[in-house]
């Protein structure tokens, strides 16, 4: 049995992370305009018109708002200085096995609700903001309810972040959607670790999207004209930082007179303090608790648990061994590695 929930909406602090006005905006019943059919458009071209605008997949991340994926890492693959990474088919990752299992997930939707489904093999775009673009995985078919399906997988470990619904993330997706395509509710059908269907409905959301377009837009305004969006503390922008500026030119930049700067190394030096006393702090806790622990493999606490076992014994490649006595073949395998930039901190 499914049941048909309607969740909670994006928590307080992303709508106050959006907003941008209070009035309510007036209903938008335009239709999408359909720009090119997907049918037979290959990844390299899909890739090149997906760069025309935001994506409802991209929604999220041009508002700051995507766990996953950084501001900044998303200007650079519209401005094309980076290439989006794409899985290929062999591989085992998250989208690789959405992609599969689209499909079925859609096709056991259809049979528990009784709703028809099917494709959208075009890249839609909004009538009024053209950089607004969307890709529906299916439309619902001649139902006053709901009209758009989006289906989502999601594994052993992703699985927590549906435990209060619609992860904020793709609620955003779900409303860039609702957007371009003027219609009024969406239902999220997700299989839960590949054995549990459950199915979220939500409602169109006049003011969220509204203050979506807004933030949409100004994403779209640093794109079409170069300017980077400011970092964040995620690995996505460290990421995409060194894919910037991969190489450094030898030359020194002076900050000694720069108060900002000066401020955020100073800042820097005070953290790694921090963390320097912590991390000993640490080792000794966990010294303390090892020495009580002994030969037990678990450690039971009115908080939970320690667990201290051995790890099954592995073999290794002997490098050295076989530099020494096979140099020719050690040659033969040896792979060049690219040189990384090293962020090294020193304090006067």
């Amino acid at each position: 049995m499914v049941t048909i929930t309607t969740p909670n909406k994006v928590s307080a602090a992303s709508i106050q992370s959006l907003t941008t006005s209070s009035q309510q905006a007036s209903r938008r019943h335009a239709q999408a305009m359909r720009i090119i059919s997907t049918n037979q458009l290959d990844q390299n071209l899909w890739l090149k018109y997906r760069n025309q605008g935001i994506g409802s997949s991209d929604a999220a991340t041009a508002c700051g708002l995507n766990p996953f994926k950084s501001q900044l890492e998303l200007w650079m693959e519209k401005t094309g200085k980076i290439q989006p990474i794409q899985p290929k088919m062999t591989e085992d990752s998250p989208l690789v096995w959405g992609t599969i299992l689209e499909p079925i997930v859609a096709e056991h939707y259809a049979k528990r609700t009784g709703r028809k489904v099917r494709r959208v093999n075009s890249i839609l775009q909004h009538s009024e903001h053209p950089w607004m673009l969307a890709n529906l995985d299916r439309e619902v078919v001649g139902d006053e309810q709901v009209q758009i399906l989006e289906c989502k997988t999601a594994g052993m470990h992703s699985a927590k972040s549906w435990e209060n619904g619609v992860p904020d993330y793709i609620q955003l997706q779900v409303q860039h959607q609702l957007a371009v395509t003027g219609q009024q509710a969406a239902d999220v059908a997700v299989l839960i670790a590949g054995q549990k269907l459950e199915i979220y409905r939500l409602e169109r959301d006049e003011v969220l999207i509204a203050n979506l377009i807004e933030m949409e837009k100004a994403f779209w305004h640093r794109v079409q004209n170069n300017i980077p969006p400011p970092v964040d503390a995620s690995a996505s922008s460290g990421r995409a930082l060194r894919q910037l500026y991969p190489n450094d030119n030898h030359q020194t930049v002076d900050f000694s007179e720069s108060p900002d700067e000066n401020h955020l190394f100073s800042q820097l030096l005070s953290v790694r303090d921090e963390l320097s006393a912590l991390t000993e702090k640490e080792a000794l806790l966990k010294h303390q608790l090892q020495e009580r622990m002994g030969d037990n493999s678990i450690a039971v606490f009115a908080d939970g648990k320690i667990f201290w076992r051995q790890s099954k014994p592995s073999k290794g490649l002997d490098t050295k061994r076989l530099k020494t006595e096979q140099p020719d073949l050690y040659q033969t395998y040896l792979i060049d590695k690219p040189g990384t930039r090293r962020f090294l901190v020193q304090s006067s």
